[in-house]
Protein backbone atom coordinates (compact mmCIF):
# COMPACT_ATOMS: atom_id res chain seq x y z
CA UNK A 1 0.00 0.00 0.00
CA UNK A 2 1.35 3.43 -0.97
CA UNK A 3 1.39 5.58 2.16
CA UNK A 4 2.27 8.79 0.31
CA UNK A 5 -0.27 11.35 -0.72
CA UNK A 6 0.07 13.84 -3.55
CA UNK A 7 1.32 16.64 -1.28
CA UNK A 8 3.79 14.43 0.60
CA UNK A 9 6.17 13.44 -2.21
CA UNK A 10 8.46 16.46 -2.02
CA UNK A 11 8.52 16.44 1.76
CA UNK A 12 9.20 12.69 1.89
CA UNK A 13 11.99 13.08 -0.68
CA UNK A 14 13.54 15.77 1.51
CA UNK A 15 13.14 13.56 4.59
CA UNK A 16 14.79 10.51 3.01
CA UNK A 17 17.63 12.67 1.69
CA UNK A 18 18.22 14.35 5.07
CA UNK A 19 18.19 10.96 6.83
CA UNK A 20 20.84 9.73 4.35
CA UNK A 21 22.98 12.83 4.93
CA UNK A 22 22.51 12.44 8.70
CA UNK A 23 23.66 8.80 8.54
CA UNK A 24 26.75 9.77 6.54
CA UNK A 25 27.65 12.66 8.87
CA UNK A 26 27.08 10.50 11.95
CA UNK A 27 29.43 7.86 10.55
CA UNK A 28 32.08 10.49 9.73
CA UNK A 29 31.81 11.85 13.26
CA UNK A 30 32.10 8.37 14.76
CA UNK A 31 35.25 7.73 12.75
CA UNK A 32 36.85 10.93 14.02
CA UNK A 33 36.49 12.83 10.74
CA UNK A 34 34.50 15.52 12.54
CA UNK A 35 34.90 16.53 16.14
CA UNK A 36 37.36 14.85 18.44
CA UNK A 37 39.02 11.48 18.00
CA UNK A 38 37.92 10.34 21.46
CA UNK A 39 34.42 10.50 19.99
CA UNK A 40 35.37 7.46 17.95
CA UNK A 41 33.89 4.13 18.95
CA UNK A 42 32.43 1.41 16.82
CA UNK A 43 28.65 1.88 16.68
CA UNK A 44 27.97 -1.71 17.75
CA UNK A 45 30.39 -1.38 20.66
CA UNK A 46 28.80 1.87 21.80
CA UNK A 47 25.29 0.44 21.69
CA UNK A 48 26.31 -2.76 23.51
CA UNK A 49 28.24 -0.93 26.23
CA UNK A 50 25.43 1.58 26.63
CA UNK A 51 22.84 -1.20 26.99
CA UNK A 52 24.92 -3.04 29.60
CA UNK A 53 25.39 0.21 31.51
CA UNK A 54 21.69 1.07 31.49
CA UNK A 55 20.28 -2.44 32.10
CA UNK A 56 23.06 -4.15 34.02
CA UNK A 57 24.66 -7.56 33.55
CA UNK A 58 22.80 -10.01 31.32
CA UNK A 59 23.25 -13.05 29.14
CA UNK A 60 23.80 -12.99 25.40
CA UNK A 61 20.19 -13.95 24.60
CA UNK A 62 18.75 -11.25 26.85
CA UNK A 63 21.14 -8.66 25.42
CA UNK A 64 20.25 -9.67 21.87
CA UNK A 65 16.52 -9.51 22.62
CA UNK A 66 16.81 -6.10 24.27
CA UNK A 67 18.65 -4.75 21.24
CA UNK A 68 16.46 -6.46 18.65
CA UNK A 69 19.34 -8.35 17.05
CA UNK A 70 20.41 -11.97 16.68
CA UNK A 71 22.32 -13.76 19.47
CA UNK A 72 25.08 -14.74 17.06
CA UNK A 73 25.53 -11.07 16.17
CA UNK A 74 25.85 -10.13 19.84
CA UNK A 75 28.35 -12.95 20.39
CA UNK A 76 30.45 -11.73 17.46
CA UNK A 77 30.25 -8.07 18.53
CA UNK A 78 30.99 -8.76 22.21
CA UNK A 79 34.14 -10.83 21.55
CA UNK A 80 36.44 -7.85 20.86
CA UNK A 81 34.94 -5.98 23.83
CA UNK A 82 35.87 -8.88 26.09
CA UNK A 83 39.32 -9.15 24.47
CA UNK A 84 40.02 -5.46 25.12
CA UNK A 85 38.71 -5.59 28.68
CA UNK A 86 35.65 -3.39 28.16
CA UNK A 87 33.23 -6.22 29.00
CA UNK A 88 33.66 -9.05 31.49
CA UNK A 89 32.22 -12.54 31.15
CA UNK A 90 31.13 -13.88 34.52
CA UNK A 91 29.19 -16.88 35.73
CA UNK A 92 25.49 -16.44 36.34
CA UNK A 93 24.93 -16.14 40.11
CA UNK A 94 22.16 -18.77 40.11
CA UNK A 95 23.35 -21.03 37.29
CA UNK A 96 27.13 -21.25 37.21
CA UNK A 97 27.02 -22.81 33.73
CA UNK A 98 25.43 -19.71 32.20
CA UNK A 99 27.56 -16.73 31.18
CA UNK A 100 26.63 -13.16 32.04
CA UNK A 101 28.09 -10.14 30.27
CA UNK A 102 28.96 -7.17 32.44
CA UNK A 103 30.43 -3.76 31.75
CA UNK A 104 33.94 -3.62 33.25
CA UNK A 105 35.28 -0.54 35.06
CA UNK A 106 37.48 0.07 32.02
CA UNK A 107 34.42 -0.26 29.77
CA UNK A 108 32.45 2.22 31.87
CA UNK A 109 35.36 4.67 31.78
CA UNK A 110 35.67 4.41 28.00
CA UNK A 111 31.89 4.70 27.56
CA UNK A 112 31.82 7.84 29.72
CA UNK A 113 34.68 9.33 27.69
CA UNK A 114 32.76 8.78 24.45
CA UNK A 115 29.49 10.01 25.96
CA UNK A 116 31.16 13.17 27.23
CA UNK A 117 32.69 13.87 23.85
CA UNK A 118 29.38 13.25 22.08
CA UNK A 119 27.49 15.42 24.57
CA UNK A 120 29.96 18.22 23.86
CA UNK A 121 29.45 17.78 20.13
CA UNK A 122 25.64 17.84 20.53
CA UNK A 123 25.93 20.98 22.66
CA UNK A 124 28.05 22.68 20.01
CA UNK A 125 25.77 21.66 17.14
CA UNK A 126 22.64 22.85 18.92
CA UNK A 127 24.08 25.82 20.83
CA UNK A 128 21.79 28.29 19.10
CA UNK A 129 18.68 26.12 19.53
CA UNK A 130 16.07 26.94 22.14
CA UNK A 131 15.57 24.24 24.79
CA UNK A 132 12.14 23.55 23.28
CA UNK A 133 13.76 22.89 19.89
CA UNK A 134 16.20 20.40 21.42
CA UNK A 135 13.30 18.67 23.18
CA UNK A 136 11.22 18.58 20.00
CA UNK A 137 14.13 17.19 18.00
CA UNK A 138 14.78 14.49 20.62
CA UNK A 139 11.10 13.61 20.75
CA UNK A 140 10.75 13.34 16.97
CA UNK A 141 14.01 11.44 16.54
CA UNK A 142 12.96 9.00 19.27
CA UNK A 143 9.58 8.56 17.57
CA UNK A 144 11.29 7.99 14.20
CA UNK A 145 13.72 5.42 15.69
CA UNK A 146 10.85 3.65 17.47
CA UNK A 147 8.88 3.38 14.23
CA UNK A 148 11.95 2.12 12.38
CA UNK A 149 12.66 -0.46 15.10
CA UNK A 150 9.06 -1.67 15.03
CA UNK A 151 9.21 -2.02 11.26
CA UNK A 152 12.44 -3.99 11.48
CA UNK A 153 11.00 -6.26 14.18
CA UNK A 154 7.89 -6.95 12.09
CA UNK A 155 9.80 -7.63 8.86
CA UNK A 156 10.15 -11.29 7.91
CA UNK A 157 13.71 -12.54 8.07
CA UNK A 158 15.50 -12.76 4.75
CA UNK A 159 15.84 -16.31 3.48
CA UNK A 160 19.26 -17.82 4.02
CA UNK A 161 21.18 -18.78 0.88
CA UNK A 162 21.25 -22.52 0.22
Amino acid sequence: MDMTTVGDTGLLDTLQHEVAVFARRAEQTRLGGVGQVRNSMDRAAYLLLNRLDKEGPMGVKALAASMGIDSSTVTRQVAPLVDTGLVKRTSHPEDGRAVVLQLSPRGLSRLEEVRSSRRQLMAELTQDWAPEEREAFCSLLTRFNTALSARMAAAPEAPTPS
